[in-house]
């Protein structure tokens, strides 16, 4: 991490301002970027400094001194990504700034650009020698690919193909930054180093899995990207897919890197849709850069099943939606009911265990207890892990993403087996042509999603409150 150029694809772009550069300021501040520098390439004509400039007032609390010499370690260099010569200037570039800086040549190349770029910048970063195809050597040439990787099964095989010719497994990633959560990160090893968990994670002691992906903003100025992908390819084929796998995988030989990624990977692989539901919040077509007659969803229910001996029979429930009535990102794993032994007052709910990605990260566990002054009912009851009461700031997720990917750590990167096979899996649901219901902003989603789908299949989409308000009734 002390030795290494980072080239930025796409650098006054608005994952760049928004995400990428804050990141890579704290990593400045806490010492963890040494001598390494940065440089940025986008088609803007603009220098340093005006790349720096648009991106300042997203970063806080920022102190001046520091991002005087944050400031130097960084640089700029304008090219069209279709221009395969401009690479060539980019790797001269490159090469001279490392010199200058007396680095030995490792590089991060990290591609913040639509996709429909992918192969042409992967063949020009080989063909210019910016990044070599290296499996194992002194130095490390690495590339990071943003999601989405693809629209649709078709076009991410055929961008794994371009990778695949030029480039080693090892030296790719293709990342999704909600892997490296704190509460996401923590899910396999709650499940893996707690032994009252791993012999209940099963068809026989769990009921359904429940996964839920709401938010409040509407589009927040992203039409032009956001109407070519929508709910399905945005939020459900990445950041749920792989909360799928985490829930759903195998123990892995090893709690790391491609031990994770092949389990991961072989959940998905057995992951079949049973239904499907998509909605569109009225008003969409009037916003910005939306095309006035679309009908790109902004809310999408499944309802899954991985076809394995651990999870035959088990409902997997995922709902995501933008302008909903709140913010919502959590798992909730429902398990069976014990058989009630009580004469009266038997309990109502079941345990569960309750992992909230946001607004609030926490795990919370869900078990009944006798009520005070009664003998023979109970009463649900709580018990919560959070990490704001441990006092430590949470680092952003690109702050700890890159941090991994430069230690080599491959488990915040998907496989490009996973990809494909969470493509399959959107595929699938598109292939079953669902209806577009339409729903109000502020609303819980189409209330055909209450009406049609959750009567149908059973499902109570739970909250933490409802969860101990339901069974204290």
């Amino acid at each position: 991490m002390n030795d290494c150029t980072i080239v930025l694809l796409g650098a006054t772009g608005d994952l760049a301002k928004r995400k990428i550069f804050p990141a890579l300021y704290q990593l400045f501040v806490k010492n963890k970027l040494g001598n390494s520098i940065i440089i940025g390439a986008a088609l803007d004509e603009i220098d340093a400094i005006k790349m720096l400039e648009n991106v300042k007032h997203f970063i806080k609390p920022i102190d001046d001194a520091t991002w005087q010499a944050f400031s130097k370690r960084v640089f700029y260099k304008a090219i069209n990504f279709n221009h395969e010569k401009d690479f060539d200037a980019l790797n001269a570039f490159v090469t001279e700034q490392e010199k200058k800086a007396k680095l030995t040549g490792n590089r991060l190349v990290y591609c913040a650009t639509a996709p429909y770029f992918y192969c042409t910048i992967t063949n020009s970063l080989a063909s210019s020698g910016l990044v070599k195809r290296i499996e194992k050597g002194e130095i490390f040439q690495r590339i990071v690919y943003e999601k989405p990787f693809g629209h649709d099964l078709e076009s991410a095989h055929e961008i794994n193909m371009c990778i695949k010719q030029h480039f080693e497994e090892c030296q790719v990633f293709r990342i999704d930054h909600y892997l490296t959560k704190e509460l996401v990160g923590n899910i396999a090893l709650v499940r893996f180093t707690n032994i009252v968990f791993e012999p209940l994670w099963n068809n026989r002691y769990i009921d359904q899995v429940l996964i839920v992906f709401d938010e409040e903003v509407c589009l927040d100025g992203r039409g032009l990207f956001y109407d070519k992908y929508g709910a399905l390819a945005d939020v459900m084929q990445n950041h749920m897919m792989q909360l799928v796998a985490l829930i759903g995988m195998e123990s892995p030989e090893k709690l790391t890197g491609d031990y994770i990624r092949a389990e991961r990977a072989k959940v998905l692989q057995k992951v079949k849709v049973v239904d499907a539901l998509i909605g569109q919040y009225r008003g969409y077509t009037q916003e910005k850069d939306v095309a006035p007659d679309s009908k790109t969803e902004t809310f999408a229910q499944a309802y899954l099943r991985i076809d394995n001996p651990r999870w035959a029979g088990v409902p997997f429930y995922l709902k995501a939606g933008k302008c909903l009535d709140k913010k919502e990102t959590a798992i909730y794993i429902k398990f069976k009911k014990v058989d009630c032994l009580l004469t009266k007052a038997c309990p109502s709910e079941p345990n569960y265990l309750s992992i909230e990605i946001s607004p609030n990260p926490l795990f919370a566990l869900t078990l009944n207890e006798k009520k005070l002054g009664k003998s023979d009912e109970v009463m649900p009851v709580q018990m919560q892990f959070t990490h704001s009461k441990m006092g430590n700031k949470i680092p952003e997720a690109y702050e700890t993403l890159f941090e991994e990917i430069l230690k080599g750590e491959q488990s915040v990167s998907v496989r490009f087996d996973e990809i494909e096979y969470a493509w399959k899996i959107i595929d699938a649901i598109r292939a079953r042509k669902p209806q577009l219901y339409l729903y109000d902003k502020r609303s819980k989603g189409p209330e055909e999603a209450q009406t049609l789908f959750d009567k149908k299949h059973g499902i109570r989409w739970p909250t933490r409150a409802s969860i101990i308000d339901e069974g204290a009734k």
